[in-house]
């Protein structure tokens, strides 16, 4: 047996409001408000050590579960799946390295734990698989903390052997037109950022209801010491790059944000674009249409468009859209749907070539899509969850190992600032945009280095608990 296995001897998970100073619009909805499900796992390992692991993610119902459906019911089956997960990750048996029991409770408990919580729920309601994921998230996270924690070192300093049991082909097979993709002998760390790097480009996002400038925003100005306006933004953060939500469902409403946006930015020094459609798209020719646009009448824009994200439904098996003539014009990056490695690989045949990857998505599958797509020359990016307080740090830890293209999405603090106060005295750099960048190298210490003993945060009472 492996020294450093552990295994789940404890688990439970608090729920800390958060309230929006300005209003975020993803696709047909709106977030005003969110739940952060904080999770603390106590691991120990053979020789009777043990110790706290903690994870976070942001339960935002908007993004995972955009449905008709009452707010309210789907924020409370999130809640109480989470409650469900707390039991179920407290009696999982497995050991080992929480890749391993990470991807295998992901696996074999998750599904059914899923079907059988929807079977509960009323008539019409059916909670989605990426909502499960983001709940199983926080969970993950505070594993794979644990994991380092119990063994004093560094979380992604364990991404390969002799801590894993299992190299890389035990979890992933190579797409059938890339006989030269081999799996074995390779684990993680084969394809993080050499070297990592913790000071990254910030993107920052617009959305479908942000002001634009000073001007537009009028008499609605924040009195909060905050920008209220991009152009404050970019100016006050130095911003250099911009990722820009889109209606997908109006072209001439979209072609003119683009541009709008673009004659902002560009003399302010943005130098990076990209367009999120937020899955409202069914016909490619909708975004080609968008994109020859651009091409033809905005040629500085075209030339600092970097890439175009998820602009087709979540369930890609579901609606499997040949997007080649998309991604012949720009690189077309997943986002909603990579669920897995596995919708990587039906999104690559489909025709897309890279994917926004997301800690909300867990840990587990995050890393497997990571060394997926990288062995398959895809292209990578780290998108937001509009992550605060303990979410941004293993964002952030995230975007610093995966060789992203540029940099990482970030914008709790555009509309949440103060729901980090308490982190932002340790980590200031984690919380705050300057010159353009955001800078992790505060995060240090066994696990993923949060240093918490050093950071006032109080938590309310625990929603559910396990056993010791």
């Amino acid at each position: 047996m492996n020294p450093h296995d552990v295994q789940i001897r404890a688990v439970r998970w608090h729920a800390l409001p958060v309230q929006t100073r300005l209003p975020l619009k993803f696709g047909h909805e709106t977030v005003t408000s969110v739940a952060c499900a904080r999770v603390c796992m106590t691991v120990s390992r053979a020789d009777g050590s043990r110790a706290e692991g903690w994870g976070e993610t942001p339960l935002s119902v908007q993004w995972v579960w955009p449905s008709t459906v009452p707010y309210e019911v789907r924020f409370k089956a999130m809640q109480d799946f989470c409650d469900l997960l707390t039991e179920a990750y407290a009696q999982f048996p497995a050991q080992g390295h929480p890749m391993e029991i990470g991807y295998d409770f992901i696996e074999a408990v998750l599904p059914k734990l899923l079907k059988a919580f929807n079977a509960t729920l009323p008539k019409g309601v059916v909670m989605p698989t990426l909502a499960a994921l983001v709940c199983a998230s926080a969970f993950d996270l505070a594993l794979h903390d644990a994991y380092g924690v119990v063994n004093e070192v560094p979380t992604y300093f364990t991404y390969q052997a002799p801590w894993m049991n299992r190299d890389l082909s035990a979890y992933l097979t190579p797409a059938a037109d890339a006989p030269q993709v081999n799996f074995s002998g390779k684990y993680p760390i084969d394809f993080f950022r050499q070297p990592v790097e913790t000071k990254l480009l910030a993107w920052h996002l617009v959305g479908g209801l942000d002001y634009l400038t000073l001007a537009e925003v009028g008499s609605n100005v924040l009195q909060d010491g905050y920008p209220s306006s991009l152009d404050a933004w970019i100016k006050r953060d130095g911003l250099k790059a911009l990722k820009v939500k889109l209606r997908g469902n109006d072209a001439p409403w979209d072609f003119a944000r683009m541009k709008q946006i673009a004659e902002i930015g560009l003399p302010l020094g943005v130098e990076w674009f990209t367009a999120d459609f937020n899955c409202t798209v069914m016909d490619p020719a909708y975004v080609n249409g968008v994109l020859d646009r651009i091409k033809a009448e905005l040629p500085e824009l075209w030339s600092r468009l970097s890439y175009v994200e998820q602009p087709f439904p979540y369930e890609l098996e579901d609606h499997p859209i040949d997007v080649h003539s998309v991604s012949g014009r720009m690189p077309l990056f997943l986002d909603e749907s990579a669920h897995d490695w596995r919708i990587v690989r039906l999104g690559r045949e489909l025709g897309w070539t890279g994917v926004a990857l997301k800690t909300c998505k867990t840990q587990t599958g995050a890393l497997l899509s990571l060394c997926w797509a990288r062995a398959h020359g895809m292209q990578l990016m780290v998108q937001d969850l509009t992550n605060p307080m303990m979410a941004q740090m293993t964002h952030l830890l995230l975007a610093a190992h995966a060789p992203t293209i540029a940099g990482v999405e970030t914008n709790a603090m555009q509309f949440y600032p103060e729901a980090s106060a308490a982190e932002a005295k340790i980590h200031p750099g984690l919380y705050r945009r300057q010159s353009g960048q955001i800078d992790g190298s505060t995060l240090s210490g066994p696990g993923f280095g949060y240093r918490l003993n050093e950071i006032d945060r109080k938590l309310p009472a625990a929603r559910m608990s396990s056993p010791a």
